[in-house]
């Protein structure tokens, strides 16, 4: 049998101790090619390109 904790860990100490495990807001930067915002580090919904390039091809509706 392992190590257990001597007392129960309050609500308030549990709750403070996580309060840094929110999922914040996303991140959005202007796509440099159609100025769309979109998620860094990801290629373009909007147009396809990534890092001033086409990546993928997007068809028209």
């Amino acid at each position: 049998m392992g190590p257990l904790p001597k007392r129960k860990i309050s609500k308030g100490r549990r709750n403070r101790r996580r309060a840094h495990d929110s999922i914040g807001v996303p991140k959005l930067v202007e796509c440099s090619n159609c100025h769309a915002k979109m998620m860094p580090h990801r290629v373009c919904p909007t147009c396809g390109y990534y890092k001033g390039r086409q990546v993928i091809e997007i068809e028209e509706i």
